[in-house]
């Protein structure tokens, strides 16, 4: 590699002499401004040649149905499947021509094969549009090219990663094949294996044509009636504010006319953000430089696959006789001021970040060290906190819909987030369970923080090529919300950008030591934790949760209509129940209290009769949309008020726990006087809390809602009482394991949107016995009519081997589903999962299909008998919670 290393290391350094093949078109440049259009890897872009009309292609009309705004991939594809599902007066509205910004450059890759099973199928959807249905429809081609794609593992955990890969895939009948380092120099030739530990060959991935792609979805829409304009940029969108002072979307303004409408998607890509200003919509993405090159021609490279080397952070696409190269760095550049301008432009490559990922492609395809390159590419990509899209409704305005934020997968994901996208907005919710793109994932003190946006936007951008480990966790952003318990360090960007590396940086050195597929370092540690709290008592800080108060003269009636269990109880008590959507979707799970008033002042109690909501904290801002969005299209006259802030919360739990939380509550304990499910104000240690009788454990324990300033010393006051008991502070890791042992659901992962109460084996939750309506409750009587056609099951199995979901679920050697949880159960010395499975001939899941199967999960490839249980392994008769130990 000497004449490409020396090349390279003379590109780095402060001298420009002449460049190597591989470099000889290109200088650095470090200008954010963009300069005239380079070659991409393309036929044909969608711009015109000479110049942009100075006007609007087809006249607006004057209303519209659904205004799309932005014609790259998600607004084109979005489009098409609104006109598909049969909403016709519908207008795409493009500022340049189709493609500009972003879509036009893109590198247009499809892998099918993601570490998430709604990824997966909306991969699948969009493959599906771009290589068959489109062409049906139309006669057009594409541009789809099927020339498969190669994943390089160099070490043993990347190829466990691709394993797991091919487990998930094999419940969605997706090929693929581990190969071993001599069978991959077979099915390519020209790459370097001597340091591969193996890789993941799936033949039926591909390269999508972003200007071929949208052509054709343009033209299915408009052929069903959708209008699709361009040279017509937004300049403002109207909101009005109806009489219960909800804020709408009412028309689209434009320099050739305005579109009224009730609904606009913001389809923008990088000047997303710009267009939700004009709604006072936060959208919460930051614009970077992304960057391919493209060599010339490259003997024997024709019809190989696209290759993917994580480790080395680099993809090659195949590119007729020539491949492109490019990839993700620890230092990527900000654009910093998003130009309106910018449309089929390019920044100039910044040699400095570039050339890593070029030594890392010499590395893989030597032959590149003596190929040229025929042009660069680098143009703006958003990108987000997580590295997921922005999906859904916005909670400012009703009527405004994300999709955007893409971070270079809108073109894979386009088809399959377009569909969810246009059944969103015509039936009020998707199809698929989408929390994890919906713009309501993130708490609203964080989607105008610019240092939060930045910074984890960074450290996505900069882990995305990383192992997916099951228990990772983003180092940036960790100080943004505090409960009164917490601090860490401030995050150092993985020291880019000339910042000093933390030292003694003790979160990251722990979480590092979590990066494996086996039992983590740290499982001695949470099993000390799980038994204290079976055998003694363990404390939890509970303080992330959301923490509501819905209060008003409708109060009774909304919380009939949306907790699906009666929570009309006496004062004093304390319900677990579900809220759904209108197809009987969970949407949450939760707990409700009915409160009297005059028991205490706030934030305890408001002064009003009140139902008080005790919700997991991740997705406390999702429950809180979903409850006040249902507030509004029902018309009830409540207030929902937020606490969580202004709340800490700590759950003392285990057999010892009456005896150590008798010495701090000035209260009886006993069951009598306080029984399960029931809660009280009562002084701890002189301050005044909310005590519940509640356990996510599955153990005798309380709960201790506490006004912030008490927290610490309710706390140590505990903390004491439970020196002589040999109390411990236990983690999230513990309640995870407990709380699967035990059987009890977590919100998005055992129990999601698309799945029902029935289906999660949470028909107690649901008042189907009483006359009571609420939401979702017709699909739950037609469900349970019919019969389930899937259902959650509880698996465990014999060897002590660790699984985390995800993992194959096998009956009779033929592939049912997948495990959505699992971790170990300490209790029970097993592991223990939770998957949801079918019947493959389309019939009812039956207790008797269950019962008369031989299950097997397949982990990693490996298969591995497993026991289907039909209730919890662990005190199926709940007698632990109720204070009975044998």
């Amino acid at each position: 590699m000497a004449f490409l290393g020396s090349a390279v290391r003379r590109v780095v350094s402060a001298v420009r002499p002449p460049l190597s093949p591989l470099c000889r078109t290109t200088t650095r440049s470090y200008s954010s401004e963009p300069t005239k259009e380079k070659s991409v890897p393309y036929e044909k872009t969608l711009k015109q040649a000479d110049g942009v009309s100075s006007g609007p292609t087809k006249p607006l009309p004057r209303s519209a149905d659904v205004v799309v705004i932005g014609g790259g991939s998600l607004g084109c594809q979005t489009i098409y499947h609104l006109a598909k599902m049969g909403l016709t007066n519908v207008v795409l509205l493009e500022r340049d021509r189709l493609t500009a910004g972003t879509t036009w450059h893109t590198a247009g890759l499809l892998w099918q094969l993601r570490p998430s099973d709604v990824e997966v199928e909306l991969l699948a959807h969009t493959r599906n549009v771009i290589s068959k249905d489109l062409e049906e429809e139309t006669g057009l081609h594409t541009g789809w090219i099927q020339n498969g794609g190669l994943f390089i593992a160099s070490n043993k955990q990347r190829l466990d990663e691709y394993k797991r890969l091919m487990s998930l895939g094999k419940v969605y009948g997706i090929e693929s094949h581990v190969l071993s380092p001599a069978e991959t120099k077979d099915l390519y030739p020209l790459m370097n294996v001597d340091d591969l530990y193996g890789t993941l060959y799936v033949p039926k991935d591909g390269t999508m044509d972003p200007a071929g792609t949208c052509t054709t979805l343009t033209r299915a829409a408009s052929a069903r009636g959708a209008t699709v304009i361009e040279n017509c940029p937004v300049t403002g969108i109207q909101v009005r504010t109806d009489d219960f002072g909800m804020k709408k979307v009412k028309a689209v303004e434009t320099p050739h006319g305005t579109i009224e409408t009730p609904c606009v998607v913001n389809c923008a890509g990088v000047w997303a953000a710009k267009l939700g200003e004009m709604a006072g919509v936060k959208v919460p993405l930051i614009a970077m430089h992304h960057a391919y090159v493209v060599t010339e021609r490259i003997e024997g490279i024709q019809n190989m696959p696209n290759v993917r080397d994580h480790d080395a952070s680099v993809y090659l696409r195949l590119q007729g006789d020539a491949l492109s190269v490019g990839g993700y760095e620890q230092n990527p550049i900000f654009w910093e001021e998003v130009s309106d301008k910018f449309a089929f432009s390019l920044f100039d490559l910044d040699w400095d970040v570039f050339t890593q990922h070029i030594e890392g492609a010499i590395n893989r395809v030597p032959a590149l060290e003596q190929t040229g390159i025929k042009s660069t590419v680098c143009g703006p990509e958003s990108f987000t906190a997580d590295h997921k899209p922005l999906m859904g409704e916005a909670p400012e305005v009703r009527g405004f819909f994300l999709g955007c934020g893409f971070n270079s997968a809108g073109m894979m994901l386009g088809g399959g987030c377009g569909r969810e996208l246009a059944h969103w907005i015509i039936h009020g919710r998707p199809e698929k369970d989408m929390y994890g793109y919906d713009i309501r994932r993130f708490h609203h003190s964080l989607t105008d923080n610019q240092r939060w946006i930045r910074e984890r936007s960074h450290e996505s951008y900069a882990k995305n090529y990383s192992v997916v480990f099951p228990f990772d966790e983003p180092l940036a952003s960790r100080n943004m919300r505090k409960d009164p318990f917490h601090q860490v360090k401030d995050y150092d960007y993985y020291g880019a950008y000339d910042i000093k590396k933390n030292v003694n940086y003790k979160y990251n050195e722990l979480l590092g030591k979590e990066y494996t597929f086996d039992f983590p370092p740290h499982h001695d540690v949470i099993k000390s934790e799980c038994l204290s709290c079976r055998n003694g008592v363990a404390v939890f800080d509970m303080s992330y949760f959301g923490k509501f108060y819905l209060t008003g003269p409708d109060a009774k009636k909304a919380a009939d209509w949306l907790f699906t269990a009666d929570v009309n109880k006496k004062p004093g008590s304390t319900v677990y129940t579900c809220m759904l959507n209108k197809r009987g979707g969970a949407e949450a799970d939760l707990t409700v209290s009915r409160l009297e008033p005059g028991s205490a002042n706030l934030p305890l109690a408001p002064e009003s009769n009140a139902y008080y909501l005790a919700i997991g904290g991740g997705v406390a801002e999702h429950n809180w949309n979903h409850i006040r969005t249902v507030l509004q299209d029902q018309g009830f006259r409540c207030q929902l008020t937020d606490y969580s802030e202004d709340m800490g919360m700590i759950s003392i739990q285990g057999p010892k726990s009456r005896e150590v939380l008798q010495e701090v509550l000035e209260a009886d304990l006993s069951n009598e006087a306080f029984p399960f499910s029931s809660h009280k104000v009562v002084k701890a240690a002189g301050h005044q809390v909310r005590a519940m009788r509640l356990s996510f454990v599955g153990e005798l324990g309380w709960e201790l809602h506490i006004p912030r300033d008490s927290c610490l010393p309710v706390y140590q006051a505990v903390m004491a009482a439970g020196a002589k008991h040999s109390i411990i502070n236990s983690g999230y890791r513990a309640i995870d394991s407990l709380s699967i042992e035990k059987g009890y659901r977590h919100w998005h992962a055992d129990l999601r949107p698309d799945d029902t109460p029935l289906e999660a084996g949470l028909a107690f939750t649901c008042k189907l016995k009483s006359s009571i309506p609420f939401q979702g409750r017709d699909r739950l009587e037609k469900q349970k009519e019919e019969g389930l056609r899937r259902r959650i099951v509880c698996f465990t199995i014999d060897e002590k081997v660790p699984m985390f979901g995800l993992e194959a679920i096998f009956r009779n050697g033929v592939p049912i589903g997948h495990l959505r949880r699992s971790d170990y159960g300490f209790f029970i010395d097993k592991t223990i999962a939770y998957g949801y499975i079918r019947n493959p001939d389309g019939g009812v899941v039956s207790a008797d299909f269950i019962k008369s199967g031989e299950f097997t999960l397949e982990r990693m490839g490996v298969t591995y008998k497993a026991k289907a249980h039909l209730k919890s392994p662990f005190d199926p008769e709940n007698k632990r919670v109720k204070g009975i130990y044998a």
